[in-house]
């Protein structure tokens, strides 16, 4: 299962640097940053290698099958990012 994003990211790009797929966006050179207001991660793309997980200062990225229950929301949330 992919890595997700939560609502406490702060856009900071390291989790964008730190992935071997660039499966994390919007990224600061994409239309849309500046709106967006945290960065997703396409489940479709992302090979849960983990590496975004410990780069994240605001521990905003987790398993999803680690994700507590108040904030499964965010599977559907990064995912839908994709979508549209």
């Amino acid at each position: 299962m992919a890595f997700v994003i939560v609502d406490t990211c702060t856009k900071d790009g390291h989790c964008v640097d730190a992935c071997p797929v660039d499966c994390i966006h919007p990224t600061q050179a994409e239309r849309g940053f500046e709106r967006a207001p945290q960065l997703y991660i396409n489940p479709d793309d992302c090979i849960d290698c983990g590496a975004c997980v410990p780069v994240c200062p605001a521990n905003s990225v987790y398993a999803a099958e680690d994700l507590p229950a108040e904030m499964t929301r965010f599977v559907e949330i990064n995912a839908s990012y994709y979508t549209h």
